[in-house]
């Protein structure tokens, strides 16, 4: 949303554009545009100092806040303007208005301080703040500020918890209590409104920055160290930094140690783009940046000339699936010589800060620059074809944007992303966060015992061979890549023929790793989408044996959905499940339920569990119920030895509606699985208290019911007395009608 398109900025500068236009002018609009009647906006109200003594006597002291934002009777944020030249960053303007929002009459969790020039967010519980934007820069910062701020974003009359739990934050001693840190929910993904991760660079398989946050705050706290030793694109490092935690970001290709390195060095902006407009301008001059598609007398021996004075990466074998044998058919000549170029020119600045934000702005670029470019209107412009097919496919009709256009857009994000989070780097930024190169698979460099919480996202075996689909990158940012990294890979396949053992011994060998330099008493979330069972049952077991209690699984969309996914819709997975695991002193194992039926009989029945209760599902759905229920009921190990591919038995047995994407039973067919009753009730409540206990939570028999009840829906609907039966044979109550499972050696429940 641009508020002010139509200001003239340059009125700021005036020194008749005061506090009070501020108000009028900038503070009002914006106020109304995120949603606030006449009614809830309170000016300049008036508040009695609490603490203020004159000379001897106590005399009161009126505080007047420009605005207060009420909702429902509730003060939600207060607001206060400046004139454009005060300082809003630090110093007293800040600790005035602190003041207001701390005050007993108010009590509100967010203040912010304008000064017609520049917007700044605080919470009261946090000493730096959570958003800071230019005035001229709000349309790109809309959809944040709305979260913040709006009316909707508030609630009042009750508090928000997690799985309905009241999770024990800190301990009696007045410690921050990591062990009794609930699950999350599934948490709505908001991409785009972070500009340090969104549109700076394409790398593979990105995590949404506000789930990664929210696992961040849940299980750590501020100073705390967090580690991601499958970095990628550091999201983890940087959500990290955005908490104020330190973090350790290791990755084994460096494209994704470049990207990070690059983005998280400290600029200052105004030299940044000084350096930007001296190169455009270079490249503008020269002959180069006018060539066209359709030769013109003189430009292939501009080319020409180009190539022999500029570097490009040539004769760099790509993978045997590519298209092409070699990286530099990847580009026309025209491509080669003008890339070649600007690289030149990017290369020649001195300051090598400003350097590395351009060459990842150059990087970024590339992708779209290539004759891999997939142009597709409909799709937003399109992608490179190592994203969209993972290999180096060229395009039919590659995109013929202007180099000089894309690597403007590109350098422009680049500093939208540094503007993001310039607050929370400097020159000491290196001490907070270390970026390295390296593996998973031997983190001897951290010491024993030194990490306070670990988020990683890993490879899912043969999905995506990252060093493979990096080389362009790799090859024109000089980046070097050893037989050493590929042999330390952890993909199964890709060029190097990587097997299914290496991936997983690679796998296991990082579990390990993470589980020496991991804290007792603190969490790992292990984010993985995989269709094989196998792999699931790795990272269990592995997990198990090196010390680590599984404390539950989390469904979890990433937000978008792949080609390959549009492409394959009842093969290929969207959206993973977290699996979070403790680091505790005596570790509970998984037990193995005894359900007594056979694996086929438990997949179908969950299936058909799944599709009743929401009336058809989802390849997704499916896969999660069945991973979840595998991990709690202890039967991966059997899933993963029948059932390593669901697809072939789901397009047999079940009708497949290509638009909705569901599957549902064939049409006028009743549920397949004859189980008795009894057994399939006690399969559903062993399930559903597993996953409760997990939670902390101890249902209601009606709660227990009411879950149930929908799974059930087979032409016979049970007693509420049957359930009962069968839930007093295996469970117990810990209170007044509050529902746990009997522990083991009570009845024939569990078997090792």
């Amino acid at each position: 949303m641009d508020l002010f398109k139509d200001f003239d900025y340059n009125t700021l500068n005036s020194h008749n554009f005061k506090e009070d236009s501020v108000r009028e002018v900038i503070i009002l609009p914006i106020i109304k545009a995120l949603g606030y009647e006449e009614n809830q906006i309170i000016r300049s109200k008036s508040l009695k100092h609490p603490f203020i003594k004159i000379g001897s006597k106590q005399r009161p002291i009126d505080l007047i806040p420009d605005y207060l934002l009420q909702i429902e009777g509730n003060y939600a944020w207060v607001l206060d303007a400046k004139a454009p030249w005060e300082e809003i960053r630090f110093g007293g303007n800040i600790e005035q208005i602190f003041s207001y929002a701390t005050h007993p009459e108010i009590r509100t969790k967010f203040f912010a301080l304008c000064n017609g020039k520049e917007f700044i967010l605080f919470r009261t519980d946090e000493e730096k703040p959570i958003l800071y934007f230019e005035i001229k820069d709000i349309s790109n910062n809309w959809e944040e500020l709305q979260n913040y701020l709006a009316p909707d974003s508030f609630q009042t009359g009750k508090t928000i918890t997690y799985n309905n739990i009241k999770s024990k934050i800190y301990n009696n001693n007045g410690k921050f209590d990591y062990l009794s840190r609930p699950l999350l929910d599934e948490i709505p993904v908001r991409k785009q409104a972070a500009k340090r991760h969104f549109g700076v660079h394409g790398y593979f398989t990105k995590q949404a920055w506000n789930v990664v946050q929210e696992y961040i705050k849940n299980f750590s706290r501020p100073g705390d160290l967090v580690l991601d030793p499958f970095a990628g694109s550091g999201i983890t490092a940087i959500e990290a930094m955005m908490t104020d935690r330190r973090a350790i970001n290791i990755d084994l290709n460096p494209m994704s140690v470049f990207i990070v390195d690059a983005l998280i060095t400290p600029v200052k902006i105004k030299e940044l783009y000084e350096s930007f407009d001296k190169i455009k301008n270079d490249y503008l001059k020269n002959p180069i940046s006018d060539l066209s598609d359709k030769r013109k007398k003189d430009d292939n021996k501009i080319i020409d000339s180009a190539l022999s004075k500029y570097k490009y990466p040539n004769n760099i074998i790509l993978p045997k699936n590519s298209d092409v044998d070699s990286i530099e058919k990847l580009f026309n000549r025209k491509q080669l010589a003008q890339l070649s170029f600007l690289k030149f020119l990017i290369k020649r600045e001195k300051n090598i800060n400003n350097r590395k934000s351009l060459l990842l702005a150059f990087s970024s670029t590339l992708n779209k620059f290539n004759l891999t470019f997939h142009y597709t209107r409909s799709e937003g412009g399109g992608d490179s074809s190592p994203f969209r097919y993972f290999r180096y496919r060229l395009a039919p009709d590659p995109g013929k944007l202007k180099l000089i256009d894309i690597f403007e857009t590109k350098f422009n994000r680049v500093v939208n992303a540094k503007k993001d989070i310039e607050l929370k780097i400097n020159e000491n930024t290196i001490d907070n966060i270390k970026v390295l190169k390296g593996t998973a698979s031997d983190l001897s460099f951290i010491k024993k015992e030194s990490v306070d919480y670990i988020y990683t996202d890993p490879p899912y075996g043969k999905k995506i061979p990252y060093l493979d689909l990096s080389i362009m990158w790799n090859a024109w940012l000089d980046l070097d890549v050893t037989e050493e990294d590929y042999a330390l890979e952890a993909i199964e396949g890709g060029e190097h023929n990587k097997s299914k053992e290496d991936y997983c011994y690679l796998i296991s060998k990082s579990i390990q790793e993470m589980y020496r330099v991991l804290k007792y008493d603190r969490w790992m979330s292990f984010v993985y989408a995989h269709k094989d069972p196998e792999f699931w049952h790795l990272i269990v077991e592995t997990a198990e044996k090196a010390g680590f209690e599984y404390a539950g699984a989390v469904k979890q969309s990433n937000g978008q959905t792949s080609f390959k996914k549009r492409q394959n819709p009842f093969t290929v997975l969207a959206g993973q499940l977290i699996i979070n695991f403790k680091k505790v002193k005596k570790p509970k194992s998984i037990l193995k339920a005894n359900l007594g039926m056979k694996i086929s009989d438990i997949i179908i029945q969950t299936i058909e569990g799944i599709i009743a209760k929401h009336h058809g599902a989802t390849l997704e759905q499916i896969n999660d119920e069945l991973i979840i229920k595998g991990l709690e009921l202890g039967f991966l190990d059997l899933l993963k030895k029948e059932y390593s591919d669901l697809t072939p038995l789901l397009m047999d047995m079940f009708d497949f509606d290509r638009d909705s994407h569901l599957f549902t039973l064939k049409r006028d067919s009743k549920f397949m699985t004859q189980i008795d009753l009894n057994l399939r009730i006690r399969y559903y409540l062993i399930s559903f208290l597993r996953r409760k206990e997990l939670e902390h939570i101890f249902p209601s028999f009606d709660e227990i019911v009411l879950h149930i009840m929908p799974l059930l829906k087979n032409g016979l609907t049970p007693e509420r007395q049957t359930i009962l039966s069968v839930l007093e044979d295996i469970a117990e109550t810990t209170g007044e009608d509050a529902w746990k499972l009997k522990q083991n050696g009570q009845n024939s429940l569990f078997r090792m």
